[in-house]
């Protein structure tokens, strides 16, 4: 089912006329494609370039969009008229925040290993529903001054079944799914996540087969611990085709109201669960294309209308995995 959803959406947008706009995204001085580049439509909606830096845009898809904004990690943000797309659209980097980010090399030193399990539940009804407009960062502080080095980040995951009687039994036939989520890491800014520590694209691919948790290992970018500890943060960007190729897939559905049309964001699979089990209030959110792109800490009182803040689960449990080395 879920294949051939996507496969009529893509279809519908090859061959929706003359409408439709194929535009690559691309570094201005090297002219090279920009992944996973941000395309907002200025009304809290977007999308998102594939792999090779390319968007589709349909004006019978989005008829009400006049401008798009384009922005990526690194390079300045860039507005176009929508009637006034081209093959490419060029941005320019920003030469000295990338100098900002430290080259960290690999540290040749004993270590020993430490793991913070993540946090799994199969409770369909205490999970977050991913959708593309959000991006979810879990705090993790730095608790000595010893050095600590990334290996592997545990995002938990729940899986769905067909039969919500069956859903909590390991043998329940699950629903197929292959998501694409983008993960950045960023330095503690006052208790938000503020500047990046790299401008790697880290992406990866999820799908039913990866169980509770999917394993994202992070060790050949060097992300050191800071001293102040870090946010990691994983957004959806949409489902992929069999070979991990991101689809031109629609960011909202279109509901009648009698108050007209009303735009609901798409759900994606999988499933986030959220816990009641950690005391801090770790995790943070914001709607990449909406507010200015401002965080707000997941709690209660903070203006979020959230079902699992009303049942206290307040936090998204990533686990994490690290060297400790030892001193010299």
């Amino acid at each position: 089912m879920f294949k051939t959803q996507q496969l009529i959406l893509y279809l519908g947008i090859l061959y929706s006329g003359f409408a439709v706009s194929q535009t690559r995204i691309k570094d201005a001085q090297s002219k090279t494609p920009i992944a996973y580049a941000t395309v907002s439509f200025g009304n809290g909606h977007g999308i998102f370039a594939d792999d090779e830096g390319m968007f589709v845009f349909s004006k019978k898809l989005y008829p009400d969009v006049d401008s798009l904004f384009i922005s990526a990690l690194g390079y300045k943000d860039v507005s176009i008229a929508a009637n006034n797309l081209s093959e490419t659209i060029n941005l320019e980097p920003y030469i000295d925040q990338l100098d900002e980010v430290v080259i960290n090399v690999t540290i040749n030193r004993k270590f020993k290993e430490e793991t913070l399990k993540p946090y799994l539940d199969d409770d369909y009804y205490k999970c977050w529903l991913p959708t593309i407009e959000s991006e979810i960062a879990v705090f993790f502080n730095n608790t000595d001054s010893q050095l600590k080095q990334i290996s592997t980040v545990h995002f938990p995951i729940t899986l769905e079944s067909k039969d919500w009687k069956k859903r909590k039994r390991s043998n329940a036939n699950k629903r197929e799914f292959s998501t694409l989520f983008k993960v950045k890491f960023y330095k503690n800014n006052n208790g938000f996540p503020g500047e990046v520590l790299t401008y790697d694209n880290i992406v990866f691919v999820a799908t039913e087969k990866h169980g509770d948790a999917y394993e994202l290992d992070v060790s050949k970018h060097n992300l050191y611990i800071p001293e102040n500890g870090f946010f990691v943060s994983i957004q959806v960007l949409g489902y992929t085709d069999k070979t991990g190729k991101l689809l031109p897939n629609k960011k909202y559905k279109e509901i009648k109201t009698a108050r007209g049309i009303v735009k609901i964001p798409t759900n994606f699979r999988p499933l986030f669960p959220f816990t009641d089990e950690i005391e801090a209030h770790n995790t943070y959110i914001k709607r990449v294309f909406l507010d200015n792109n401002k965080w707000v800490q997941f709690k209660k009182g903070s203006g979020i209308e959230s079902s699992l803040l009303k049942s206290d689960l307040t936090n998204y449990g990533v686990g994490l995995t690290y060297k400790v080395f030892k001193d010299e």
